[in-house]
Protein backbone atom coordinates (compact mmCIF):
# COMPACT_ATOMS: atom_id res chain seq x y z
CA UNK A 1 0.00 0.00 0.00
CA UNK A 2 2.95 2.46 0.94
CA UNK A 3 5.18 1.70 -2.32
CA UNK A 4 1.08 2.38 -4.37
CA UNK A 5 0.65 5.46 -2.63
CA UNK A 6 4.29 6.59 -3.44
CA UNK A 7 3.78 6.10 -7.17
CA UNK A 8 0.33 7.36 -7.05
CA UNK A 9 1.78 10.57 -5.72
CA UNK A 10 4.64 10.42 -8.58
CA UNK A 11 2.22 9.57 -11.30
CA UNK A 12 0.02 12.85 -10.10
CA UNK A 13 2.89 15.16 -9.81
CA UNK A 14 4.24 14.33 -13.23
CA UNK A 15 0.75 15.32 -14.44
CA UNK A 16 0.64 18.47 -12.99
CA UNK A 17 4.32 19.24 -13.22
CA UNK A 18 5.81 17.49 -16.65
CA UNK A 19 8.15 19.93 -17.49
CA UNK A 20 10.15 19.58 -14.04
CA UNK A 21 9.85 15.17 -14.78
CA UNK A 22 10.86 15.93 -18.65
CA UNK A 23 13.55 17.68 -16.96
CA UNK A 24 14.96 15.19 -14.58
CA UNK A 25 14.93 12.32 -16.87
CA UNK A 26 16.61 13.92 -19.20
CA UNK A 27 19.46 14.63 -16.80
CA UNK A 28 19.56 11.34 -15.17
CA UNK A 29 20.00 9.54 -18.62
CA UNK A 30 22.79 12.17 -19.26
CA UNK A 31 24.51 11.13 -15.34
CA UNK A 32 23.48 7.54 -16.62
CA UNK A 33 25.81 7.98 -20.00
CA UNK A 34 28.68 9.63 -17.91
CA UNK A 35 28.94 7.25 -15.54
CA UNK A 36 29.11 3.96 -17.77
CA UNK A 37 30.76 5.71 -20.63
CA UNK A 38 33.83 3.09 -20.27
CA UNK A 39 30.97 0.39 -21.29
CA UNK A 40 29.53 2.03 -24.19
CA UNK A 41 32.30 3.96 -25.39
CA UNK A 42 36.17 3.34 -26.69
CA UNK A 43 38.94 5.17 -25.81
CA UNK A 44 38.21 8.86 -26.39
CA UNK A 45 42.07 10.01 -27.03
CA UNK A 46 43.20 6.72 -29.23
CA UNK A 47 44.89 8.04 -32.68
CA UNK A 48 43.92 6.95 -35.74
CA UNK A 49 45.02 9.16 -38.41
CA UNK A 50 44.28 7.07 -41.06
CA UNK A 51 40.51 7.17 -40.21
CA UNK A 52 41.04 11.13 -40.40
CA UNK A 53 37.80 13.59 -40.55
CA UNK A 54 35.27 10.50 -41.53
CA UNK A 55 31.79 10.87 -41.78
CA UNK A 56 29.25 9.49 -39.32
CA UNK A 57 29.15 5.31 -40.15
CA UNK A 58 28.49 2.01 -38.60
CA UNK A 59 32.49 2.23 -37.46
CA UNK A 60 31.98 5.74 -36.04
CA UNK A 61 28.46 6.78 -35.40
CA UNK A 62 29.26 10.87 -34.69
CA UNK A 63 32.50 10.55 -37.01
CA UNK A 64 35.69 10.97 -36.59
CA UNK A 65 38.73 14.47 -35.95
CA UNK A 66 41.38 15.80 -37.67
CA UNK A 67 43.13 12.89 -35.50
CA UNK A 68 41.17 10.19 -36.10
CA UNK A 69 39.76 9.81 -32.71
CA UNK A 70 36.29 8.81 -32.32
CA UNK A 71 34.01 12.06 -31.92
CA UNK A 72 31.04 9.44 -29.86
CA UNK A 73 33.42 8.69 -27.51
CA UNK A 74 34.45 12.13 -26.64
CA UNK A 75 31.19 13.24 -26.46
CA UNK A 76 30.53 10.97 -24.11
CA UNK A 77 33.58 11.32 -22.06
CA UNK A 78 32.65 15.05 -22.57
CA UNK A 79 29.29 14.40 -20.66
CA UNK A 80 31.75 13.79 -17.00
CA UNK A 81 32.80 17.06 -17.62
CA UNK A 82 29.87 19.53 -18.04
CA UNK A 83 27.64 17.66 -15.71
CA UNK A 84 31.01 17.66 -13.01
CA UNK A 85 31.20 21.34 -13.79
CA UNK A 86 27.79 22.25 -13.36
CA UNK A 87 27.22 19.62 -10.05
CA UNK A 88 29.99 21.24 -8.40
CA UNK A 89 29.27 24.80 -9.02
CA UNK A 90 25.67 24.44 -8.26
CA UNK A 91 26.49 23.06 -4.87
CA UNK A 92 29.72 25.28 -4.18
CA UNK A 93 27.79 28.08 -4.51
CA UNK A 94 24.44 27.73 -3.01
CA UNK A 95 26.53 26.67 -0.20
CA UNK A 96 28.83 29.55 -0.09
CA UNK A 97 26.08 32.47 -0.90
CA UNK A 98 23.95 30.74 1.70
CA UNK A 99 25.98 31.42 4.67
CA UNK A 100 27.10 34.79 3.47
CA UNK A 101 22.85 35.54 2.60
CA UNK A 102 22.29 34.59 5.63
CA UNK A 103 24.32 36.53 7.66
CA UNK A 104 24.33 39.52 5.24
CA UNK A 105 20.45 39.53 5.63
CA UNK A 106 20.48 39.59 9.62
CA UNK A 107 23.07 41.46 10.39
CA UNK A 108 23.38 44.80 9.36
CA UNK A 109 26.79 45.95 9.38
CA UNK A 110 27.75 42.85 7.81
CA UNK A 111 25.09 43.59 5.04
CA UNK A 112 27.06 46.88 4.42
CA UNK A 113 30.45 45.34 3.51
CA UNK A 114 29.11 42.11 2.39
CA UNK A 115 27.00 43.22 -0.58
CA UNK A 116 29.50 46.28 -1.65
CA UNK A 117 31.64 43.23 -2.31
CA UNK A 118 29.34 41.25 -4.16
CA UNK A 119 28.25 44.20 -6.16
CA UNK A 120 31.19 44.83 -6.75
CA UNK A 121 32.32 40.74 -8.52
CA UNK A 122 29.04 40.70 -10.04
CA UNK A 123 29.58 44.29 -12.28
CA UNK A 124 32.49 42.10 -13.61
CA UNK A 125 31.03 39.73 -16.76
CA UNK A 126 31.27 36.10 -15.08
CA UNK A 127 32.95 34.58 -18.23
CA UNK A 128 35.42 37.46 -18.42
CA UNK A 129 36.14 36.92 -14.73
CA UNK A 130 36.26 33.28 -14.98
CA UNK A 131 38.80 33.91 -17.47
CA UNK A 132 40.81 36.15 -15.35
CA UNK A 133 40.71 33.77 -12.62
CA UNK A 134 42.30 30.76 -14.79
CA UNK A 135 44.90 32.80 -16.45
CA UNK A 136 46.01 33.29 -12.60
CA UNK A 137 45.42 29.34 -11.44
CA UNK A 138 45.74 27.62 -14.60
CA UNK A 139 43.81 25.23 -16.78
CA UNK A 140 42.71 22.19 -14.92
CA UNK A 141 39.00 20.80 -14.23
CA UNK A 142 39.09 22.01 -10.32
CA UNK A 143 40.33 25.45 -11.67
CA UNK A 144 37.52 25.90 -14.03
CA UNK A 145 34.94 25.14 -10.82
CA UNK A 146 36.62 27.51 -8.99
CA UNK A 147 36.47 30.38 -11.76
CA UNK A 148 32.65 29.65 -12.56
CA UNK A 149 31.71 29.41 -8.89
CA UNK A 150 33.09 33.05 -7.89
CA UNK A 151 31.16 34.80 -10.21
CA UNK A 152 27.77 33.07 -9.54
CA UNK A 153 27.86 33.64 -5.50
CA UNK A 154 26.91 36.83 -5.46
CA UNK A 155 23.88 35.68 -7.33
CA UNK A 156 22.68 33.27 -4.73
CA UNK A 157 24.06 35.71 -2.03
CA UNK A 158 21.33 38.33 -3.40
CA UNK A 159 18.77 35.89 -2.95
CA UNK A 160 19.08 34.45 -0.01
CA UNK A 161 19.45 38.06 1.44
CA UNK A 162 16.23 39.66 0.15
CA UNK A 163 14.40 36.51 1.60
CA UNK A 164 16.29 36.86 4.95
CA UNK A 165 15.22 40.24 5.04
CA UNK A 166 11.42 39.82 4.24
CA UNK A 167 11.87 36.79 7.27
CA UNK A 168 13.29 38.59 10.10
CA UNK A 169 10.25 40.82 10.28
CA UNK A 170 7.89 38.49 11.17
CA UNK A 171 6.49 37.99 14.36
CA UNK A 172 7.26 34.46 15.24
CA UNK A 173 11.15 35.62 14.24
CA UNK A 174 10.57 38.70 16.82
CA UNK A 175 9.20 36.68 19.05
CA UNK A 176 12.20 34.35 19.02
CA UNK A 177 14.16 37.04 19.15
CA UNK A 178 12.38 38.59 22.55
CA UNK A 179 12.93 35.31 24.33
CA UNK A 180 16.74 35.33 24.05
CA UNK A 181 17.30 33.05 21.11
CA UNK A 182 20.51 32.70 19.82
CA UNK A 183 21.48 33.79 16.22
CA UNK A 184 22.42 30.07 15.35
CA UNK A 185 19.15 29.13 16.13
CA UNK A 186 17.49 31.89 14.83
CA UNK A 187 19.19 31.55 11.37
CA UNK A 188 19.03 26.93 11.68
CA UNK A 189 15.14 26.86 12.98
CA UNK A 190 13.39 30.05 11.83
CA UNK A 191 15.08 31.71 8.43
CA UNK A 192 17.19 29.10 6.95
CA UNK A 193 13.91 26.39 6.11
CA UNK A 194 12.52 29.53 3.89
CA UNK A 195 15.48 29.39 1.66
CA UNK A 196 15.15 26.33 0.26
CA UNK A 197 12.24 26.29 -2.10
CA UNK A 198 14.08 29.18 -4.07
CA UNK A 199 17.30 28.20 -3.09
CA UNK A 200 16.81 24.93 -5.16
CA UNK A 201 15.43 26.60 -8.07
CA UNK A 202 18.41 29.16 -8.32
CA UNK A 203 20.72 25.85 -7.89
CA UNK A 204 19.16 24.46 -11.43
CA UNK A 205 19.95 28.11 -13.05
CA UNK A 206 23.66 28.15 -11.41
CA UNK A 207 24.22 24.40 -13.12
CA UNK A 208 22.82 25.58 -16.55
CA UNK A 209 25.16 28.81 -16.54
CA UNK A 210 27.88 26.85 -15.15
CA UNK A 211 27.79 23.82 -18.04
CA UNK A 212 27.41 26.91 -20.50
CA UNK A 213 30.16 29.16 -19.35
CA UNK A 214 32.55 25.87 -18.70
CA UNK A 215 31.63 25.30 -22.93
CA UNK A 216 32.75 28.69 -23.71
CA UNK A 217 35.93 28.50 -21.39
CA UNK A 218 37.20 25.60 -23.19
CA UNK A 219 35.87 26.69 -26.95
CA UNK A 220 37.96 29.40 -26.07
CA UNK A 221 41.16 27.45 -25.04
CA UNK A 222 41.07 28.62 -21.04
CA UNK A 223 38.87 25.93 -19.64
CA UNK A 224 39.60 21.85 -19.58
CA UNK A 225 42.51 20.68 -21.28
CA UNK A 226 43.10 19.56 -25.06
CA UNK A 227 43.66 16.12 -23.75
CA UNK A 228 39.91 15.97 -21.51
CA UNK A 229 37.37 15.92 -24.19
CA UNK A 230 35.12 17.93 -22.73
CA UNK A 231 31.94 19.37 -25.22
CA UNK A 232 33.78 22.84 -25.62
CA UNK A 233 36.86 21.94 -26.66
CA UNK A 234 35.68 19.31 -29.02
CA UNK A 235 33.82 22.06 -31.10
CA UNK A 236 37.08 24.66 -30.48
CA UNK A 237 39.02 21.99 -32.67
CA UNK A 238 36.10 21.27 -35.24
CA UNK A 239 35.42 25.01 -35.86
CA UNK A 240 38.27 25.02 -38.37
CA UNK A 241 37.43 22.08 -40.56
CA UNK A 242 32.99 22.95 -40.22
CA UNK A 243 32.82 23.45 -43.95
CA UNK A 244 34.16 19.78 -44.21
CA UNK A 245 32.88 18.01 -41.13
CA UNK A 246 30.62 19.83 -39.60
CA UNK A 247 29.53 16.46 -37.29
CA UNK A 248 32.54 17.83 -35.19
CA UNK A 249 30.58 20.52 -33.93
CA UNK A 250 27.39 19.69 -34.71
CA UNK A 251 27.07 16.33 -32.07
CA UNK A 252 28.54 17.83 -29.27
CA UNK A 253 26.55 21.14 -30.00
CA UNK A 254 23.00 18.97 -29.17
CA UNK A 255 24.24 17.41 -26.16
CA UNK A 256 25.54 20.85 -25.04
CA UNK A 257 21.89 22.42 -25.98
CA UNK A 258 20.08 18.85 -24.73
CA UNK A 259 21.65 19.36 -21.09
CA UNK A 260 20.76 23.06 -20.74
CA UNK A 261 17.62 22.68 -22.05
CA UNK A 262 16.98 20.00 -19.42
CA UNK A 263 18.12 21.69 -16.46
CA UNK A 264 16.04 24.85 -17.22
CA UNK A 265 12.95 23.72 -17.49
CA UNK A 266 13.37 21.09 -14.81
CA UNK A 267 14.22 24.37 -13.14
CA UNK A 268 11.30 26.00 -14.39
CA UNK A 269 9.00 23.02 -13.21
CA UNK A 270 10.42 23.06 -9.61
CA UNK A 271 10.03 26.89 -9.45
CA UNK A 272 6.17 26.01 -10.72
CA UNK A 273 6.04 23.46 -7.66
CA UNK A 274 7.30 24.91 -4.69
CA UNK A 275 5.73 28.54 -5.10
CA UNK A 276 3.31 27.99 -3.30
CA UNK A 277 0.87 30.88 -5.37
CA UNK A 278 1.55 28.72 -8.89
CA UNK A 279 0.75 25.58 -6.83
CA UNK A 280 -2.42 26.64 -5.87
CA UNK A 281 -3.53 27.90 -9.41
CA UNK A 282 -2.51 24.63 -11.00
Amino acid sequence: MRRGAIAAKLRDYGRRYPTAVAGAIILVLLALVAVIAPLIAPDPVRLNPINRLKPPSGDFWFGADFLGRDIYARVIYGTRISLTVGLAVAAVSVAAGLAIGLLAGYVRWVDTVVMRVMDGVMAIPGVLLAIALISLTGAGVGNVIIAITVPEIPRVVRLVRSVVLSIREQPYVEAAVAGGTRLPKILWMHILPNTVAPLIVQATYVCASAIVIEAILSFLGAGTPPEIPSWGNIMAEGRVYVQVAPWMIFFPGVFLAVAVLAVNILGDGLRDSLDPRIARRM
